[in-house]
């Protein structure tokens, strides 16, 4: 600028006036395009995208989440949003790494993030954002990169929960009355208290609700109480699956993948929610899964609601304009499709998520088809903070998505999954997964990789089996055509394609992995998933041995006791940890 005015210091005292007034606006104006927008990341515990009405589900009637479908009104709606391990702390650590589980560590419910890998909190702040992460954080090492932190211990209670903030050490606060309520005090608070005006903040809010067992408000006893909740088809008739998820002739129905009904005898919301026992099972059924709706969307609820009151509050501020906002859950959960509970599962829904985006300084609000995964989601928080994508993250700023509103040439065509807790809690076997956006591609590997996690039932082999949806005319993941000759010259061309994404996202290379324990692991588990990936007829026999094995193991209801609870383990204390 100083060139400019030197070179124009023979204008006239009223000219120079004028050009002074032009520049001082353009730098004003300058100043306003770099400003740093606000980055609002908000994150429900399970809550699936069949539970938000934005996405339209048999349940969207019940009108369960007004404040965030009028965020999704102004916002954009993503079909296609996956997460690669479908359990709350793997999924966690991908968001604060932008890593998959193989490359962070994080394979299981075991996995720790520690402070010098707590990335994303690292990265904004270096950006010269002010940071804070409030509710659940579920990473065992506290959230000590943030700023300020107010977290729950493990999962948390639903009622009266206890946190550990910034500066208190191991020292716990104990609040009065619902986590929802308590996690959006805590977050107001924040804003109120802590928040720097001056400073753009990145706030992570996670909610526990709505993660089992369901516990909602009192307020909320009445809400669906005459419904009877909409069931889907797969609730009764679950599909043709494979003999990796039902046995050899259906013989590992009762053992695979816990249920609704009285299916699988070692857990059931049958049981769980104490069902009369007198009921038939169809009537047994019918009555769980409406306890377990109406336990659920009453959490739903109450997160709504908190959000209503957050976005008031950042209405009345002046924030919303100027912040960046993202909802999602940390997976999807299972509302009784396939008569299954929990999440953990390559189908969609656990493996897709829900997630709505907005800013209205520049996204073009609409629905989109573009494949996004997890591991995304901090590489395109960091593009909106002006930093550019650290090298060691394998995720992909999704940001041309939302701001020019289509997909960019040459965008991802697939999402990538693998579960690694081979039959823990929900009686899941070990699988990988490929999701285009016609098709979806499983092997069930169906192994731990090296020990087991929690029970003997995990140390044990389940058969191994590949599966294959086409989602264009199966969107429900009933009929598994991998055997049906329609598709014969479409497997190949799947499995080199599969196989191409395990090699680029380096799933395939143990070397990868942040410690000994998981390189073990994924070389063990690589080696079966090489063993099986041309499932030859030798490898179905073997599947079929493998199948009569672990039934001949663990397929007695009388000996069922033996292996209740498996989640008390020496080092957890409470089953509400998973």
């Amino acid at each position: 600028m100083a060139l400019c005015l030197h070179a124009m210091s023979g204008m006239e005292e009223w000219g120079m006036n004028k050009l002074l007034s032009v520049v001082a606006g353009l730098v004003v104006a300058l100043s306003a395009g770099a400003e740093k927008p606000n980055i609002l990341f908000i994150m429900s515990d399970d809550h699936t995208w069949q539970a938000v009405g934005a996405y339209h589900s048999r349940f969207a009637y019940l009108n369960p989440t007004p404040n965030i479908d009028a965020l999704a009104e102004k916002g954009v709606v993503f079909e296609n949003a996956f997460c690669g391990n479908a359990i709350c702390t793997p999924s966690r650590a991908s968001i604060m790494t932008g890593q998959y589980s193989h490359k962070n560590g994080a394979l299981t419910l075991d996995g720790e993030l520690e402070k010098e890998r707590q990335f994303l909190a690292l990265e904004m702040k270096k950006a010269g954002y002010q940071t804070a992460v409030v509710g659940k954080w579920h990473l065992k090492a506290l959230p000590e990169a943030f700023d300020y932190y107010k977290v729950l211990p493990g999962q948390g209670n639903y009622f009266d929960p206890v946190f550990y903030e910034t500066g208190g050490g191991t020292n716990l606060i104990k609040m009065t009355g619902h986590s929802s309520d308590c996690v959006m005090d805590s977050a107001l608070s924040w804003f109120k208290e802590k928040r720097d005006p001056e400073t753009p903040f990145f706030l992570k809010l996670h909610f526990k609700a709505p993660h089992d067992y369901f516990e909602n408000a009192p307020r909320y006893d009445s809400y669906l109480e005459k419904i009877n909740m909409p069931e889907p088809l797969s609730l009764w008739e679950r599909g043709t699956g494979s003999m990796a998820t039902r046995g050899y002739d259906g013989e590992l129905d009762q053992v695979l993948a816990t249920s609704i009904g009285r299916r699988n005898f070692r857990r059931s919301y049958d049981v769980d929610f104490e069902v009369d026992p007198n009921l038939d099972d169809v009537a047994a059924k019918r009555e769980a899964y409406n306890i377990y709706m109406k336990k659920y969307f009453r959490c739903v609820k109450g997160v709504d609601d908190n959000l209503g009151r957050l976005f008031q509050y950042m209405e009345k501020e002046g924030l919303m304009d100027n912040t960046v906002i993202m909802y999602t859950g940390d997976q999807g959960f299972f509302l009784g499709e396939h008569d299954m509970q929990d999440k953990r599962w390559a189908y969609e829904p656990s493996f897709r998520m829900p997630f709505i985006a907005y800013y209205p300084k520049s996204i073009v609000p609409g629905r989109t088809d573009a494949i996004i995964e997890n591991v995304d989601y901090p590489v395109t928080m960091l593009d909106y903070a002006g930093i550019a994508l650290p090298d060691y993250m394998q995720g992909r700023s999704f940001r041309s998505v939302l701001d020019q509103g289509t997909e960019p040439e040459g965008w991802k065509q697939e999402a990538y999954y693998q579960y690694w807790m081979h039959m823990a809690h929900h009686d899941v076997p070990g699988h990988i997964a490929m999701r285009t956006k016609r098709y979806k591609l499983i092997l069930f590997h169906g192994t731990q990789g090296t020990t087991g996690f929690g029970s003997e039932r995990s140390e044990h082999a389940t058969p191994p089996a590949w599966e294959l949806y086409d989602l264009k005319n199966d969107p429900n993941e009933m009929v598994n055509v991998y055997d049906d000759p329609a598709y014969a010259d479409v497997i190949p061309g799947l499995k080199d394609q599969f196989k191409a994404l395990r090699k680029r996202i380096k799933a395939d290379d143990p070397s990868i992995a942040p410690n000994k324990p998981s390189q073990e692991r994924m070389e063990a588990v690589n080696a079966v998933i090489d063993e099986y990936w041309d499932y030859s007829p030798e490898d179905r026999q073997k599947a079929i041995r493998i199948s009569k094995d672990y039934l001949e193991q663990f397929g007695d209801p009388a000996t069922c006791k033996k292996y209740l609870a498996p989640w008390l383990r020496p080092d957890d204390l409470d089953p509400s940890e998973m």
